[in-house]
């Protein structure tokens, strides 16, 4: 039995195919050239011409499974489909991939960040900013391209912080446009931009215990937020595939049906 689960992120579409327990694959893409190459109407609704994808075989893909969240999970029809939250798809996706039934998971995406608490395998309750994208992958984005640099380039630096103390993603871009002109070292602006996401999610995760920390979305690959994380909270856990962990655990749900 092959599953399809799919993500529909605010930047990222990530799509992971299983054949039972076995992962056949993972496929990511940029969510407007996505939208502009498989995406149609009917009905009023969005559809995505699945056999333009490539994904499966026909014979594969009539026959597989498909669940599907993210961030145009209301915006899409996708037949034969099941839609389901975000949280319920990324905690599935973390227990998956970390075996973990007890922690505290916190998922920073491309324009939101969600933070939840799973206790024996069951969400207890859960956070998620969704007001501003000055806590999330956007955020970064628009930091790197003030300063000329690759989100690879970004996430190498935590050392001597530069302050950056506004709340909003527009005014964060002129505050640091100061720190500039101010003459401070590229590195030192560089891990005060990634301090300023610990500064943003610590009071979510305060809500919550800090026995383990989850951290899944596409930030969990900026290696100076972990650290700068790791500093302040006791067990900080990366899934081996973080950004397509919704995916994944869309997946999962679908075989489990």
């Amino acid at each position: 039995m092959t599953a399809l689960g799919i993500d529909l992120g605010s930047r990222k579409v990530k799509i992971a195919a299983f054949d039972r327990d076995e992962l056949l694959w993972l496929k990511d893409f940029d969510t407007i050239p996505f939208y502009k190459s498989y995406g149609g109407t009917r009905g009023g609704g969005l559809t995505l011409d699945f056999p333009a994808m490539n994904l499966l075989p026909p014979e594969e893909l009539e026959s597989a499974r498909i669940v599907v969240t993210g961030y145009g999970r209301n915006t899409i029809e996708l037949a034969g489909a099941r839609v389901v939250p975000e949280i319920q798809a990324h905690i599935k996706g973390a227990t998956f991939q970390t075996e973990l039934q007890t922690f505290t998971m916190l998922d920073l995406g491309g324009q939101d960040t969600k933070v939840a608490r799973v206790e024996d395998g069951i969400l207890l309750d859960f956070l998620m900013n969704d007001k501003c994208a000055a806590s999330s992958g956007r955020y970064l984005e628009n930091m790197a391209k003030v300063l000329e640099l690759t989100l690879d380039e970004l996430a190498r630096h935590h050392e001597n912080p530069v302050p950056l103390d506004a709340t909003c993603g527009i005014f964060g871009e002129s505050e640091l446009i100061g720190k500039i002109i101010e003459g401070h070292p590229l590195a030192h602006l560089c891990a005060g931009v990634n301090q300023t996401l610990i500064k943003r999610t610590m009071p979510m995760l305060r809500r919550f215990p800090q026995d383990t920390i989850v951290v899944t979305g596409g930030v969990a690959r900026n290696e100076a937020f972990l650290t700068l994380l790791r500093a302040v909270c006791a067990q900080v856990v990366v899934p081996q595939r973080p950004q397509h962990n919704g995916a994944i655990g869309c997946a999962r749900l679908a075989l489990a049906d």
